[in-house]
């Protein structure tokens, strides 16, 4: 540049000098000559020209600049050392003995008052996906109640037969199951005096017949997790018949192609008809009839905050009471929030629910089997049930469970003694019809109500001496009434539970505990009077114990012993239950026969 300036500066002052001569000797000159003029011009830079910085420019390093390859060598010099590693050893862990599994076992055995037992289950293999069941229960107790003017006695028959095939693509599995129940209603109330004719035409007896078939499906890869339904029928002595088809389908959707990170989604469906008849009503000669249908959907769906697991459901339905002409639609929350306090020491839980119940004439002989065969049928609506409470464990041995709930129930049941239709001299009423067995003070009817149901719950375990396990909880109900503003009948509001559980290789013992607090039942004033009072159920504790021994993996001998105590109380008003039960037998486990 600094070349280009100053044969710039040159240019300029000879030019300069020129122009002067030309003025002075323009005048001078008048002969145009002719002569060479070299322009020289001043160099303009273009930016093409620039020489231009690389961003990652290639550093070339001399040779004086380059680092020197390290080169070392290591020179072994022996240490003396009088340290000997000690070889580990495995603690032996006991797992006790292996217990061998049999496909097939059957058990006998006899008790006092006349009581034999007997139970089996066979299994048998068709072929590699196939497999072939049943099982097979017995008992009888001949009048084991003492001091009633009716027999007490009871059986129970339960046969069960299944099938499993297990095709390319799924599983399904089908199956029989056939009950047969009998029971007697021997409570008679004690404030009527009952003739010795009148008690020999009373007919307490009262069975009942139940049949059932089932299904089941598993896919093996598909949306739909599982389905299955059932056709069952239920009746009894008295023409009385009950019709139920139910089945469910639950379906499972992964949501990870939405996002990776969500969970699947569960939806469970559910559809049922429950319909049936009585021949008769307890206060009318007239037959009684209910059906109901019911469409259920419950989506579920759970994920984890960090430390906080959380369940977002709901549960419809849609219920239709086609003997009444009325249907309904149903919603109710299925949430529930877990945290842990202090991890798996304290996990605090909330959340809040609700559900719709299709009461059965089945199910109630299941909780009563004293019930009358006249029952009024309505379906449960707990239109929400919000709880939180906390378990965990208080060291590796204990572990707990608390838990309060406050519900909301709408036709809550319960069960109420019936007024007897008998002075104890009459036999038959004006209208001239002979009485039932159950319309002599000696059955129970279903009352329903509006309740508000404060409930408080704990469970404790210990876990921490080997072989043995033992654990207790209690559990605390307050009703609020609305309509049944008396008591709420034949139902406890504490109650309480002791187990505990020893085993050997050899022996084997059990122990249940129950506790069971005060109820009030309903006491009918004499005929023709239609009114009652309230009296006190006392509350009792049942002590039952459990035990045997192995020979060996196949035969082992078994002891039950249940009301140890020997306490007379009743479980409902006016009906006694048995004393101290002894019951002892053998069982026997095999392979196969053929």
């Amino acid at each position: 540049m600094k070349k280009h300036l100053s044969l710039l500066a040159l240019f300029v002052i000879a030019y300069a000098n020129a122009q002067e001569k030309n003025v002075t000797n323009k005048a001078k000159d008048t002969i145009i000559k002719t002569e060479v003029v070299n322009v020289v011009t001043s160099y303009v830079p273009k930016i093409t020209d620039a020489f231009k910085i690389k961003q990652k420019p290639v550093i070339e390093h001399t040779k004086e600049t380059q680092k020197k390859a390290l080169e070392y060598q290591i020179f072994s010099v022996p240490v003396a050392s009088t340290f000997i590693p000690k070889s580990g050893t495995m603690k032996k862990v006991d797992l006790g003995k292996r217990e061998k599994l049999y496909d097939n076992y059957v058990s006998v055995g006899f008790g006092n008052v006349l009581s034999p037992f007997l139970e089996a289950y066979m299994r048998r293999s068709q072929s590699y996906n196939s497999e072939l069941g049943a099982h097979v229960k017995f008992l009888l107790s001949s009048d084991p109640v003492t001091d009633t003017e009716l027999s007490s006695t009871f059986y129970n028959i339960d046969l069960n037969l299944n099938y499993t095939q297990q095709e390319r693509y799924f599983q399904w599995s089908a199956g029989l199951d056939a009950e047969k129940d009998k029971y007697n209603w021997y409570g008679l109330p004690s404030n009527i005096t009952f003739t010795e004719f009148t008690l020999s035409t009373i007919e307490e007896s009262q069975s009942y017949n139940h049949f059932k078939i089932f299904g089941q499906i598993k896919p093996d890869d598909s949306y739909l997790d599982e389905a299955n339904g059932a056709i069952s029928y239920f009746s009894d002595s008295f023409e009385s018949s009950e019709f139920l088809i139910d089945g469910n389908a639950q379906f499972r959707f992964p949501l990870d192609n939405f996002h990776r990170q969500l969970n699947d989604l569960y939806v469970n469906t559910t559809v049922s008809y429950l319909g049936g008849s009585y021949a008769y009503a307890y206060d009318a000669i007239t037959s009684i009839n209910y059906s109901f249908i019911t469409l259920g959907v419950h989506p579920t769906y759970k994920f984890n905050l960090q430390d906080l697991a959380i369940k977002l459901g709901a549960k419809s339905y849609f219920s239709m009471d086609t003997e009444n002409s009325e249907s309904n639609f149903f919603i109710y929350p299925d949430v529930e929030i877990s945290y842990p306090i202090v991890k798996d020491f304290a996990n605090v839980f909330v959340g809040a629910s609700g559900d719709l119940t299709t009461n059965m004439f089945q199910s109630f002989t299941d909780d009563n089997p004293y019930v009358s065969p006249t029952l009024d049928m309505r379906q449960t609506n707990k239109k929400f049930d919000v709880f939180g409470g906390i378990k965990g464990k208080l060291s590796h041995q204990f572990s707990y469970n608390t838990k309060v709930s406050y519900a909301d129930i709408e036709n809550n049941p319960f069960f109420a003694l019936n007024q007897s239709k008998s002075d104890g001299d009459n036999i038959a009423g004006t209208n001239g019809f002979t009485f039932y067995g159950y319309e002599y003070g000696n059955s129970f009817k279903v009352v329903y109500d509006d309740i508000k149901l404060l409930t408080f719950f704990g469970e404790i375990a210990f876990d921490g001496i080997k072989n043995l396990n033992i654990g207790a909880n209690a559990q605390f109900n307050k009703f609020t009434l609305t309509n049944e503003t008396e008591e709420a009948w034949n139902t406890p509001e504490i109650k309480g539970e002791l187990f505990g559980t020893y085993k050997t290789d050899k022996w084997y013992a059990g122990a249940n505990l129950y506790f069971v607090g005060n109820r009030k039942g309903r006491v009918y004033d004499a005929l023709p009077a239609n009114t009652y009072t309230a009296t006190d159920l006392k509350s009792y504790f049942d002590v039952n114990f459990n035990g045997g021994y192995h020979f060996d993996d196949s035969f082992s001998v078994f002891l039950n012993l249940n009301n140890v105590l020997n306490n007379s109380y009743q479980r409902f008003n006016n009906f006694n239950v048995q004393g101290f039960q002894a019951m002892g037998g053998l069982t026997w486990k095999f392979d196969t026969l053929f």
